[in-house]
């Protein structure tokens, strides 16, 4: 490997770290290489510091250098090794993160979002000190085509809730690039007259490539947010199409907005994301068309099969940027709420979150093991006969999970 060069930034905006984490990048391309031939990171700069939770999406400013590493380095949320046990260091600065969150400091708060985010290695100290913490309030989730106004029908709920005296967080999800890696993470600029409110948290989150319209990390961002005291956690997710209906597992109630003209009676029959709506809200009622879709969304109700007891989404008509009809959305949350309560549906949905929770970390950590097996382990063994056709892809997937940790799969951590 050629002698590292130091990366060439104004005098201003060098870096003071120490030398112990510096990271070194090879010359030359491909995974692990830096694209311009020469040119490193700065010793422990924050590009460096994450390009262990970002791969390939990690970028310096000064220069413009770009690291790549392995498919091997890639993290998964929750997967890393608990560092050490409920009794560390570590837990005991989650402890403190914590208590300083739930007593109102919003930078303790946004540290342990973007810890959750990360997925730092204190991420299970963390999620050990919230889970006695966190189970109380109210999740509502808010999806919708691009353009059908979600997020100034977001401020609009989050003015109706603060009206009340409640504390609200509002956790905005945009989409990543698949080209650039970045994300705009401009939901919040329509929600400013919050912006100064402490009873109202604003988080941005990008997708990072993670699809159903969330980020991976949003069920642990929500947990940190309960646990902090809100009483209404609202999820903005990205624009979504038809088949991005993942906010129906983690909100207690989910809104889907639609707004006129953007389909016929045809449209809102399909299956998807039509379906997982507890209340539908027709934004931008004072658009030509707007009772035309009403319409078309009362016979797309109408087609599916209930019981008596069972709950019946409404539909409200809204112009969010005026506020007007929000009062009148939020009594129907109301109402799915008590609905939710009486009928054991609220608990119901909660272990089924639960479960869906603790699935994902399974499969992520299996995901994180195979994907981080050595050049000479089963895999490749298995790899070669698929080819070859000796052997079909379901029976080695069988053996690959069968194998023993010390065969070639990394035991996964504490």
């Amino acid at each position: 490997m050629p002698e590292a060069c130091k990366l060439v930034v104004p005098e201003a905006r060098k870096l003071v770290v120490p030398e112990a984490r510096k990271l070194v990048v090879p010359e030359g391309r491909g995974p692990g290489a830096c694209p311009r031939a020469g040119r490193v990171l700065p010793p422990g700069s924050r590009g460096a510091e994450r390009c262990g939770v970002r791969p390939g999406g990690c970028r310096v400013r000064p220069g413009g250098c770009r690291v790549i590493l392995p498919v091997a380095d890639k993290r998964y949320p929750a997967t890393q090794p608990d560092p050490a046990g409920p009794d560390s260091a570590a837990a005991d600065r989650a402890r403190e993160a914590i208590g300083k969150a739930r007593a109102g400091d919003p930078r303790a708060l946004a540290r342990l979002i973007s810890l959750v985010e990360n997925a730092a290695p204190e991420l299970r100290a963390v999620a050990r000190a919230l889970a006695p913490l966190a189970g109380q309030a109210r999740v509502v989730g808010l999806t919708g085509a691009p353009g059908v106004g979600k997020s100034t029908l977001t401020a609009a709920l989050v003015a109706a809730y603060r009206a009340r005296g409640q504390r609200v967080a509002v956790l905005a999800v945009d989409p990543t690039s698949p080209f650039s890696g970045g994300a705009l993470l401009g939901d919040r600029v329509r929600m400013q007259e919050h912006a100064t409110d402490p009873d109202v948290f604003i988080r941005s989150m990008a997708t990072r490539g993670h699809l159903g319209g969330l980020a991976e990390a949003a069920p642990q961002a929500l947990r940190v947010l309960d646990a902090a005291g809100f009483a209404v956690l609202l999820v903005e997710t990205v624009g979504v199409g038809q088949a991005e209906v993942e906010v129906a597992s983690l909100a207690d109630t989910t809104l889907v907005a639609v707004a006129p003209g953007m389909g016929d009676a045809v449209q809102a029959a399909k299956a998807g994301i039509l379906e997982v709506g507890d209340v539908f809200v027709v934004n931008k009622a004072d658009k030509p068309g707007a009772q035309e879709t009403v319409r078309d969304l009362r016979g797309m109700i109408a087609l599916a099969r209930r019981g008596a007891a069972d709950w019946k989404p409404p539909i409200v008509t809204t112009v969010a940027v005026k506020g007007e009809g929000v009062g009148d959305l939020v009594a129907k949350v109301d109402a799915h709420w008590s609905w939710l309560d009486s009928s054991g549906q609220g608990e119901a949905r909660r272990l089924a979150r639960a479960r869906q929770e603790i699935t994902a970390i399974a499969l992520a950590e299996l995901r994180r093991r195979v994907g981080g097996l050595p050049g000479d382990s089963p895999l490749e063994d298995l790899a070669s006969q698929v080819a070859a056709g000796k052997l079909d892809p379901f029976t080695a997937a069988d053996e690959l999970v069968a194998a023993d940790p010390a065969a070639g799969i990394p035991a996964p951590g504490p």
